[in-house]
């Protein structure tokens, strides 16, 4: 292994620009990141009956997602130990009873341990024999659920998944309490895209207030035209006309907006979405709110000022619109994200297809919003490779960001705080794995 000099790559304003493109960092990232820290898996409405199964990737890790019979949540790898075989190959289904395999028919509980062996008296003397924990499926070291959200760790060390999110939690409960029944269920179709760039780019751009300005300047003031258009010939436009034109604010106006950044590199871009016109459906989803937690706490909820919640280093929360970016990195130079949309339980049809036109027309592979950004950061993985300089600045603002309880809050908007709290989590992170004294 080529020796790690962190205190170069990684620097109080700037980092080095292999931190996106080298190998043996990426392979620490995969090993030491993703499958240590806790991983988004799931929804539990995607697993409802016993023997559903979702399956996803943790770092480089293929693992599955079941119901058990005693309908808990497990996360097995999906492998069959005889000989390696997946045994999901689908990316969802019903597997029945058990699991078996597609190669030889060994058959497995749902929960991961043997069940049968055929032709088991031809592995008598070997140590295959249905009483070694060998011939079962491994599960993860941990899976725990905060508010139907499944997460696991392939680590039996660290924090407890509360203490991992931290504040940031607030990502789920503020998309739950938007339901009457405090619940949300995914929907089971995502977009799923794949960028031609590092997975940090993404999770930077996320909490960026200065690149939506210049990135969707065609968009937004293309949108703003005709919303201003309707506005003045009919006295209203459709909301989604806002949802795009938002992008088009002016850079004071994002610069008035404020990051709060914690612990692990998660982070929340506090802004108001503007979701709350006077339309009957509204009026009608604010009064089942108000009624299901009382004013004062309904208010609470429909108020908060919530734009985007970061849970580094894989998962973007629009929790206003129910919406969820989860990455599943590849390699150095190539990242998929998977884009998934929830429904509120016990709202109004409407409030759903409100959300729906969000998630297609800023969200989906097809929309201009998500073009411009492949677009950027495929350009900036490949001027990583020019030799014109060495460096990625995260300057902006340097030193001028306040610090409190551990927490960083930017005092302007389009601060690069959020870059530097993020770096900061990345260098804990690989500081661990090179130096197994250090903790993360």
């Amino acid at each position: 292994m080529t020796t790690i000099d962190l205190g170069h790559l990684v620097q109080p304003d700037r980092v080095h620009k292999s931190v996106y493109t080298d190998q043996q960092l990426f392979d620490l990232e995969m090993e030491h990141i993703f499958e240590k820290a806790w991983v988004y898996c799931g929804h539990e409405s995607q697993v409802k009956e016993v023997g559903d199964y979702f399956t996803m990737q943790i770092g480089r890790q293929p693992m599955v997602m079941v119901r058990d019979v005693d309908k808990s949540v497990k996360v097995l790898y999906n492998r069959c130990p005889h000989r390696g075989v997946e045994l999901c190959g689908n990316q969802s289904g019903n597997t029945g009873k058990g699991f078996v395999c597609s190669y030889h028919a060994w058959s497995f509980h749902l929960n991961g341990k043997v069940k049968a062996i055929p032709l088991v008296k031809g592995y008598d003397g070997t140590r295959m024999t249905p009483d070694n924990p060998d011939c079962s499926m491994v599960a993860a070291a941990r899976v725990e659920s905060y508010r139907g959200f499944v997460f696991a760790s392939l680590s039996k060390e660290g924090p407890g998944l509360v203490e991992f999110l931290g504040e940031a939690k607030v990502a789920f409960d503020d998309m739950c309490d938007r339901s009457p029944l405090g619940e949300v269920e995914a929907v089971p179709v995502c977009h799923r895209v794949v960028q031609h760039s590092n997975w940090k780019f993404f999770m930077e751009n996320q909490l960026d207030a200065l690149h939506p300005s210049v990135t969707h300047q065609s968009t937004g003031v293309s949108a703003r035209k005709v919303e201003q258009r309707l506005k003045k010939e009919k006295g209203e436009a459709p909301l989604f006309f806002h949802y795009l034109s938002t992008f088009a604010s002016s850079f004071d106006q994002w610069d008035s907006v404020q990051t709060v950044n914690f612990k692990y590199g998660h982070g929340i871009l506090k802004a108001y979405m503007g979701l709350r016109p006077t339309d009957p459906d509204t009026v009608e989803y604010e009064a089942l709110i108000k009624n299901a937690y009382g004013e004062e706490k309904g208010e609470e909820y429909l108020a908060r000022s919530i734009h985007h919640v970061l849970i580094y280093p894989y998962l973007s929360v629009q929790s206003p619109l129910q919406q969820l970016r989860c990455l599943r990195p590849i390699a150095p130079n190539k990242t998929l994200s998977e884009i998934w949309h929830f429904r509120l339980k016990g709202v109004p049809e409407a409030i759903y297809e409100r959300s729906l036109w969000y998630f297609n027309l800023v969200n989906s592979p097809a929309t201009m919003i998500n073009a411009d950004d492949l677009e950027n950061w495929t350009k900036a993985q490949l001027g990583l490779q020019s030799k014109g300089g060495e460096w990625v600045s995260f300057h902006r603002n340097f030193g001028g960001d306040t610090e409190k309880d551990g927490v960083l809050y930017s005092n302007n908007g389009t601060s690069e705080v959020v870059m530097r709290n993020q770096f900061k989590a990345w260098e804990s992170y690989i500081r661990a794995a090179i130096q197994p004294s250090a903790k993360a």
